[in-house]
């Protein structure tokens, strides 16, 4: 089976902007109690927007230059779809004008489903007739906030992140897995509220990373330094500051943008990767890896080449 390839991003997230201080006026918090313990600043919230709003944004700039009918598989990773059933998938299908006999559907992973959603794209494209694949990963986590929780409520935003890929030659390693919890991070129901255990995830996400960046490297036959950029799930500055320091690695080689959206699960990752490529950070060439870990619990990542296409500008 052939590798993948990153050949366009688009992000999207909700003008509504909430800094820390905001959240004094209803909780017994301050600025400094909640940077100095995640990195956060600020998140953006949505109004009136839903989750297939903000991933049609972030489609609709990833797919700039390209024709929709050349898309063969879409995949969105969320745990805020708009609906039960249908997906956010097959509404996207319509909303974009893809084709009928597109492979479309959900993935739910979590914080850790647009690395999963990129792996299983790359098999469905082995298989299909069409160039390209659409990965997005969206959420409205206000949705299913607290805001009487301390605890969970300052962490969380909302936005989405769009990548369009295709098979490659270049270098792609990937790995996914799973430790079945439903107490450490969990949410019952659609309706309901999201509740999380932060030191039992701080030590899960942290091992997990590591675990991550090491296997693939011994895959690929890297050092650590090696890769250009790794791109974490943005859930915490102490988690991505204590694994570069764990790995010895050049700290600049992780990209952080969570201080300005906090965590946005499942699109944290896109999202920060779309960033990245506007600012101009991302070169042919380059060594990516992806990482996640979230609910579940899981955690997935993904090694790969940047060679974005041409005509993208």
């Amino acid at each position: 089976m052939k590798g993948l390839t990153i050949v366009s991003t688009g992000y999207y997230v909700p003008s509504k902007r909430l800094a820390n201080d905001e959240f004094t006026k209803f909780l017994d918090t301050s600025d400094e109690w909640i940077t100095s313990r995640t990195g956060i600043h600020a998140r953006h919230f949505s109004e009136g927007e839903d989750t297939t709003d903000l991933a049609y944004q972030a489609a609709v700039k990833a797919l700039e230059g390209y024709d929709p009918q050349d898309i063969g598989v879409i995949i969105v990773a969320s745990i805020t779809n708009t609906y039960l059933t249908p997906s956010t998938a097959c509404l996207l299908q319509k909303r974009l004008g893809l084709a009928e006999d597109v492979f479309a559907f959900d993935v739910n992973a979590a914080c850790s489903g647009f690395e999963y959603a990129l792996s299983v794209a790359r098999a469905q494209l082995a298989f299909s007739a069409k160039p390209y694949a659409l990965v997005i990963g969206a959420e409205t986590l206000s949705s299913i906030i607290d805001f009487k929780d301390r605890s969970t409520c300052v962490l969380f935003g909302d936005g989405a992140g769009a990548a369009l890929v295709k098979s490659s030659d270049s270098l792609y390693f990937d790995m996914q897995g799973a430790i079945g919890n439903d107490e450490a991070l969990f949410c019952k129901r659609q309706d309901g509220y999201l509740t999380m255990q932060g030191r039992e995830v701080f030590r899960f996400a942290t091992g997990a990373i590591e675990k991550c960046i090491r296997t693939l490297l011994e895959r690929a036959q890297l050092a650590v330094n090696d890769v250009d950029y790794y791109v974490l799930h943005q859930a915490n500055g102490r988690i991505i500051s204590h694994v570069y320091k764990k790995l010895k690695a050049d700290p600049a080689k992780f990209y952080i943008n969570l201080n300005e959206y906090g965590n946005t699960s499942g699109a944290s990752v896109p999202l920060a990767l779309a960033e990245m490529n506007e600012k101009g950070l991302l070169h042919p060439g380059m060594k990516i890896m992806l990482v996640g870990f979230g609910g579940g619990l899981t955690y997935g990542a993904n090694l790969l080449e940047w060679q974005e296409e041409s005509l993208c500008g």
